[in-house]
């Protein structure tokens, strides 16, 4: 059974008890009330018929026309049961002997109910009388139900159809309000069915943001906002992967399609034919291979970082760090390019893998020195920056133009590939991802056509230790 419906039963029954409840006190009350009158209505008229007597004054005709209003009967009986005296009683009607012989008997007041004649039903009040002068006598006054049995029978009717129509009126108010309370969720309901897994950047509406079902809309708003996000990050992800793999094949072939036009060559004809351009084919198949050997190896690098593999935290001088691979480089470099190596006046210690930063500094040294022209100067320097340790590298080589800044730390990413001398792009891709690692970063400025400097910033405390 739909919500609403249920909210509907509910509320009529609800609704419906609290007016019967309500109709059987009223009732009851009423009830009570009438049926006091009526009883009160028969005791004033005979205590009052009584005390006159007892004072010696006679009933006269106008006194006992106001003691029968309202079809009151009065009787007065002697000591025997006889009527002395009677006022308004029915033909052919009597009123029953116990309860005037109760009152005789007692000295005292009597009352009961009876009928005189017919169904009707009266309530009976006696009371005995002492006159000054003469024998005892009973007074009795009957008071009629009737008229109160027909007000309740009025009264009863009219709460009964009253109830049933409040009941009525009650089922098709719940019913509307039910409808209009469930009407944002009706909204959120048909609104979140138009939603695909393609609409995740659609809102639910919210009617009412401090209600239930607003505080719900918001929440499943917020879900909404997570989702969209965690699927855009995803598909980031595959576009990179995508991208990746793209690359990466990309980069492969070139060596693999040397490795494999000059084995043809070699197989076909240069071994027997031409022993110089066989040693030419098998130097450029070494090559080959060697420049395979080093892409795999930086992608085995870009692996483990993905993976987040753990590094060998240590408290280490980053200064020493910066020397001993500065020493490399210049080696490397046969004097084409002037590594120059500026020591600090003490140790800058910093929290760091020492293996892995020695790769990142190994990395911003041989790009200076590809992308510097011979003669050309790359200064490295190490100081205490924020609270952690920063090594500069810079260049007097041809500089990165601005809009391609953001670019250098993707992978497969080079900026002139004519004097990328075998690269492909990853080194800086490597460099940044095992900075993050330690929780630091690597800046980049650059003056096209005059240098570029990379700044590796390391932090006192790591943000991830292994």
């Amino acid at each position: 059974m739909p919500i609403r419906w249920r909210l509907t039963l509910y509320i009529a029954l609800v609704i419906g008890a609290i007016l019967l409840v309500l109709g059987f006190a009223l009732y009851y009350l009423s009830r009570s009330v009438l049926l006091s009158g009526v009883e009160a209505t028969a005791r004033s008229r005979a205590i009052d018929a009584a005390s006159t007597i007892e004072s010696g004054k006679r009933l006269g005709d106008a006194y006992v026309g106001q003691l029968t209003l309202d079809g009151v009967v009065l009787l007065v009986r002697d000591e025997h049961g006889g009527l002395v005296r009677k006022e308004n009683l029915p033909e052919n009607g009597k009123i029953e002997n116990t309860i005037w012989r109760r009152a005789d008997r007692s000295g005292k007041p009597a009352s009961g109910m009876t009928t005189i004649s017919g169904d009707d039903p009266y309530y009976v009040y006696a009371v005995p009388a002492n006159p000054r002068a003469g024998p005892a006598l009973v007074v009795e006054a009957a008071s009629p139900y009737e008229f109160a049995q027909h007000a309740l029978e009025t009264f009863g009717t009219v709460l009964v159809v009253g109830i049933g129509v409040a009941v009525l009126l009650s089922i098709g108010g719940a019913y509307i309000l039910a409808g209009a309370a469930l009407k944002p969720v009706d909204a959120v309901t048909n609104a979140a069915r138009e939603m695909g897994e393609g609409d995740l950047a659609k809102r639910l509406p919210v009617a009412y943001a401090n209600d239930e079902v607003g505080r719900l809309t918001i929440t499943i708003n917020g879900l909404l906002s997570r989702l969209q996000a965690a699927f855009g990050r995803r598909e980031e992800a595959l576009e990179r992967q995508r991208r990746f793999a793209a690359d990466a094949s990309h980069e492969l072939r070139t060596p693999l399609t040397s490795i494999s036009g000059h084995a043809r060559m070699l197989v076909e004809w240069a071994i027997e034919e031409d022993p110089e351009q066989a040693k030419r084919s098998a130097g450029a198949i070494h090559a080959a291979a060697g420049r395979m050997r080093n892409l795999i190896e930086s992608l085995l690098a870009l692996s483990r970082g993905d993976e987040s593999t753990g590094i060998e935290i240590g408290r280490h001088d980053l200064a020493a760090v910066a020397e001993e691979a500065s020493q490399a480089a210049e080696a490397a470099a046969g004097g084409r390019v002037s590594v120059e190596y500026v020591r600090p006046e003490q140790a800058i210690e910093a929290t760091f893998d020492q293996d892995r930063v020695f790769q990142v500094v190994s990395i911003l040294l041989d790009n200076a020195v590809r992308y510097t022209g011979d003669g050309g100067t790359v200064l490295v320097g190490v100081e205490e920056e924020n609270g952690g340790a920063a090594l500069q590298v810079s260049d007097t080589g041809t500089g990165i133009p601005e809009d391609r800044l953001p670019l250098v730390f993707e992978r497969f990413y080079r900026i002139d590939q004519s004097r990328a001398d075998g690269g492909v792009g990853l080194g800086l891709s490597i460099a940044r991802q095992i900075a993050e690692a330690h929780g630091g970063e690597i800046r980049v400025r650059s003056t096209l056509g005059k240098g570029s400097t990379f700044t590796l910033h390391l932090p006192n405390r790591p943000r991830t230790q292994g």
